[in-house]
């Protein structure tokens, strides 16, 4: 299945469960579950808009955008892990009071209600599972959150049907609001840092340069610059000094073969002669010169 689908089909599983939540909440009389098809139908929202900017981003290249539009894809997750950051801090300042004052609830229904959510939740996952963009990455992430936090309240519904330790609530909601948070913030600063073009993760500039300056004829590099636009296809400009320009497509094909075996797709070469060799040449060319003059002055 394509990103476009997966996501697309993600957006509405979580939409049609944030409705039958909401229902399933007033039946039951239940606040937090009243409280989480809010939330759910907000994360349903950030899938939907991470869906629209996937599709936008699998458009080529055109006039407007010279580059494509693979950035929109991580536009998308920047927003989910935004949304998902502040539902897990909001979650954690909630429960935070809860454990102070924790509220019966309606363990039977919430029992079920849960059962069906790990089940849609599964699918969701399933779906995106395999994709390879920043996309569908933050999206495994997000019903790994709903999976986790739907079991927990399973476990929870269960141990209240013989018990009153209604504590158990907040405080499991605390664990996977924190366990959620720390897994989205990483994801988040990677994301982001694609974004505001940073060295593909993984590349290490200072021995790309170090195996540059290495190859034959190479003078000097005068300029290296390596990015990805979406965390998948990595990017390469060099400005190489070459001690002689006579070898100037050999060396480019020494670049090119080297930029490929890093990972790298798209990579552009400018090449100059080295200064001294460039001074030598034409010193040369000078005495040439002289030497001729005064032959026509004899």
């Amino acid at each position: 299945m394509t990103t476009k689908r997966a996501v697309w089909l993600a957006f509405f599983l979580n939409l049609s469960y944030a409705i039958v939540e909401f229902i399933a909440g007033g039946v039951f009389g239940s606040s937090a579950v009243l409280a989480d098809s809010v939330h759910d139908l907000g994360d349903a929202i950030a899938i939907g808009l991470s869906a629209f900017l996937e599709t936008i981003s699998n458009r080529e290249e055109d006039s407007h955008y010279t580059l494509g539009y693979k950035r929109f894809s991580l536009l998308g997750a920047l927003i989910t892990a935004v949304i998902l950051m502040t539902g897990s801090a909001l979650v954690i300042l909630e429960n935070i009071r809860k454990l102070f004052h924790p509220q019966p609830i309606n363990d039977e229904g919430i029992l079920w209600l849960g059962i069906i959510a790990v089940s849609i939740n599964v699918l969701a996952s399933l779906v995106v599972r395999k994709g390879k963009t920043k996309n569908e990455s933050i999206l495994s992430l997000h019903f790994l959150e709903d999976t986790l936090g739907w079991i927990a309240v399973i476990l929870m519904a269960i141990i209240l049907r013989f018990t009153d330790w209604y504590i158990l609530d907040p405080l499991l909601s605390l664990v996977i609001s924190f366990f959620i948070l720390l897994k989205a913030i990483p994801r988040f600063w990677s994301t982001l840092k694609i974004f505001l073009d940073a060295v593909p993760e993984g590349v290490d500039i200072k021995q790309v340069k170090s195996d540059l300056e290495r190859l034959e004829y190479v003078a000097s590099i005068n300029q290296l610059n390596l990015w990805t636009m979406d965390g998948l296809e990595k990017n390469a400009i060099i400005h190489v000094c070459l001690k002689e320009i006579g070898q100037m497509e050999v060396c480019k094909e020494s670049i090119r073969t080297l930029l490929k075996d890093c990972g790298f797709q798209n990579i552009t070469i400018e090449v100059d002669a080295d200064l001294a060799s460039h001074q030598v040449h034409k010193r040369k060319i000078e005495e040439l010169e002289v030497d001729k003059s005064h032959e026509h002055h004899h």
